[in-house]
Formats: structure tokens, C-alpha cells, sequence
């Protein structure tokens, strides 16, 4: 059985009626019970069944599950459920097979993901389920990243991510395409970002406001600061959901795109869209009509400009001049 969060967030509520010594719970106590949790973690739920509290309290009483011991008490036809040692908690239990297997499987990812940052315990935890639970280490790789291992300044991504997590201002030697000389400034990370096999920085600082964005093959050097560390009210994840890489201004808005793909790349269109928003419209013999809802930027404009003649840009009018413009300046290196 695959524990999903729902899964857990069930498990913890059945582990909550069966060591609440106060109460009684029967089939139906359980079950809302449950649906009480789901409710509270989830919102609105359609409920579950009692087919689905049985298979959970079977995991649970299982080896690959938690080792629960039940007691069960008959009163009529009703039956009351509570473990037999009050003091039982499945939180109170070493990891079981089950989460083992699960817990190697993200460890492994993580392994083979080249160029995230590589801590010494994955590989130590990894060898430690091995003994524990007879695992094995996989023969041979069976993820296949998109990676540049021999991007510049992936030495810096560690003290990146650690300054992140452990709230710490650096000083960052940095170096624009425009500009040999080394700049150095203080910057309090935030947040970091992979885009077109390049990781970026983002952060605040004095001299940029509200957010700077650094590449960090374009850092020099990373010195730690002794300065308070302040957290940014930026949802930096929200920030980016509405725009494509990397690049975005202060004062951007929402632009409706409308897009056509011929039919050679409709159908790639229609299984890998070009963004989170895509709403596919029109699909005939000439191909795929489809709007996008972002924020135009410079890496919209490079993914458009990558399909060549499979795609064109229909409105805004001032949008498809400006990419109009682009090609004709690209065929101007061709006289």
C-alpha cells in the first residue's frame, strides 16, 4: 500500500482514538475521525469508505506498516478498537520497511541529480538502511537529469543553500558579462533557482531593491557576514509562477498571449505546454490556437523564438512586432 500524505494523515488519527484510553471507538468513530483530519488538513472531502479503514488498520498491524497490536472489544455486534499497550504510539516507532524503501528512493534521486548539493549523511544514511534493512545499492543509474556538470561556480551552491537554510548574510564578489571588474556587496539569500541548466541566487541587499538575482557562474568569491540576516516577506515561489526562467521587472503585468503551432508542433504543444497557464483553444487541420497568461520576458521570447516557423505569435500586437523585429535582425547577420 503506498503511503501517500493522505495515508499518513490518516494513520495519525487512527494512532490518535487507539491510545485515547477515555473514549471508545468503534468502525464509525473511526471513520470520522478520519474524515475530521482530512478535513482540517485538506478542506472539503468527499470522505472515505469503511473498505479503506480496514486496509489502513491491516497496514498498520502489518510488518511492512507500524506492528500494531489491537485490542478489539464485542459488544453486540459493534466492535471497539484500542491498542493493548496504552503507551503505544506509532510515532514512538523505529522506521518501518515500508518508509525505508521510501526514504532510499528519494536518497537516490537526490544522488543522482548532479550539481545539487552533495551532503556527506546521504551517502552515510543511504549505507545505514543498506545494513539495516538488506537493501542494496541500485547497479546502475535509472534517472537521467539534464544537466551541465561543468558549469562554473556549482563550488558555490552548497554555501548557497546552507546560507538559505541557516539564515546567513554573505559577501558575494560578483562579476557582470558587462563588466570585468569584481563587485562586491553584502546579500542576504533567499531563494534558489535551476533554469536552462543554470542555478541563479536570489536575494536582498541594500543596492538592489526588492530583489537581486545573481547566476552564480558569475560569482567570484562567497565570504559569510556577521550581519543580522533578514528573512524577506517575498513568496518567492509565487513570484515566479507567472513568468517563464528567470527574468522579471518591478513593474510587470499579466499579458494574455495568444500563440499558433503548426500542425508538425501541435501536439507537442498540447503534452508539454509552455507554461502553467496555457489554455489550449482551437485544434484543426492548421494546427493549435492557445493563450498563455505571463508576464512577457526575455526567456519568452528565446522559447518562442525556439520553435522558428512552428509558432506564431497572433496578439498582443506590440509582442509579436517586438519577436518580428528579433527575426529580422537574425536574418540580417545572413546578407
Amino acid at each position: 500500500m503506498a503511503t501517500n500524505k493522505n495515508a499518513i494523515i490518516r494513520y495519525q488519527a487512527l494512532d490518535k482514538c487507539f491510545r485515547n484510553t477515555g473514549k471508545r471507538y468503534n468502525i464509525n468513530d473511526l471513520i470520522a475521525s478520519c474524515n475530521q483530519a482530512l478535513n482540517d488538513f485538506n478542506g472539503e472531502t468527499d470522505g472515505i469508505k469503511r473498505r479503506q479503514i480496514y486496509d489502513d488498520i491491516n497496514f498498520m498491524k502489518s510488518e511492512q506498516g507500524y506492528g500494531v497490536e489491537l485490542e478489539v472489544t464485542k459488544e453486540g455486534r459493534t466492535a471497539y478498537y484500542r491498542y493493548a499497550n496504552p503507551d503505544f504510539s506509532i510515532n514512538n516507532q523505529p522506521m518501518n520497511e515500508t518508509e525505508a524503501k521510501q526514504l532510499k528512493e528519494a536518497l537516490l534521486t537526490l544522488n543522482r541529480i548532479k550539481g545539487m548539493p552533495q551532503f556527506g549523511w546521504v551517502e552515510e544514511l543511504t549505507l545505514k538502511l543498506e545494513k539495516d534493512f538488506d537493501f542494496h545499492e541500485t547497479p546502475r543509474e535509472i534517472l537521467g537529469f539534464e544537466n551541465n556538470p561543468y558549469l562554473k561556480g556549482l563550488e558555490h551552491l552548497n554555501t548557497l543553500f546552507n546560507a538559505v537554510l541557516y539564515e546567513k548574510v554573505l559577501i558575494i564578489g560578483y562579476q557582470t558579462f558587462r563588466n570585468n571588474e569584481v563587485e562586491e556587496f553584502s546579500m542576504h539569500p533567499q531563494y534558489l533557482k535551476q533554469y536552462n541548466n543554470r542555478w541563479f541566487v536570489l536575494g536582498t541587499h541594500s543596492k538592489y531593491n526588492p530583489v537581486t538575482t545573481l547566476a552564480i557562474d558569475r560569482i567570484a568569491f562567497i565570504k559569510e557576514s556577521k550581519d543580522l540576516y533578514e528573512v524577506s516577506d517575498i513568496d518567492f515561489t509565487e513570484r515566479y509562477e507567472d513568468i517563464i526562467g528567470i527574468t522579471r521587472g518591478l513593474e510587470d503585468e499579466l499579458t494574455t498571449i495568444t500563440l499558433h503551432a503548426n500542425k508538425s508542433l501541435a501536439s507537442y504543444i498540447l503534452t508539454s505546454p509552455l507554461h502553467g497557464s496555457q489554455k489550449n483553444g482551437v485544434l484543426d487541420e492548421n494546427g493549435l490556437t492557445f493563450v498563455l497568461e505571463v508576464i512577457p520576458n526575455y526567456e519568452l521570447e528565446q522559447q518562442i523564438l525556439s520553435y522558428g516557423e512552428a509558432i506564431k505569435v497572433i496578439s498582443p500586437p506590440e509582442f509579436a512586432l517586438k519577436i518580428k523585429e528579433r527575426i529580422k535582425a537574425s536574418l540580417d547577420n545572413y546578407k
